[in-house]
């Protein structure tokens, strides 16, 4: 069964964009050849809370918890997860689709 991984990211102001910039386009045929489809990528966020702000939104569909995790786990992944925890607060949750 399918599961979306859902990210607020929050710029630090303090640091330049340039690596997380390329952390955003290294990432994306990485997680890509994993299955993940992007449903959603966008700084235009509306913030409708003042304890939620995110800078900008993920939102990737993976056919399966699976499959999430090893593209997360994988080398290719991991070498470059450092441009991303040095320069962004990136909170993300793991919603597994349910048939209603």
């Amino acid at each position: 069964m399918a599961c979306y991984f859902c990210v607020d990211v929050y710029f630090n102001k303090d640091n330049e964009r340039n690596e997380y910039d390329e952390y955003i386009a290294m990432v994306k045929p990485i997680v890509e050849a994993y299955g993940g489809k992007y449903l959603v990528r966008s700084e235009n966020v509306m913030a409708l809370s003042e304890t939620r702000t995110p800078n900008r939104v993920i939102l990737i569909r993976f056919p399966n918890k699976e499959t999430l995790d090893k593209c997360f786990g994988s080398n290719e992944y991991i070498s470059i997860m450092h441009k991303r925890t040095s320069t962004v607060d990136a909170r993300a949750v793991v919603i597994n689709e349910e048939i209603l």
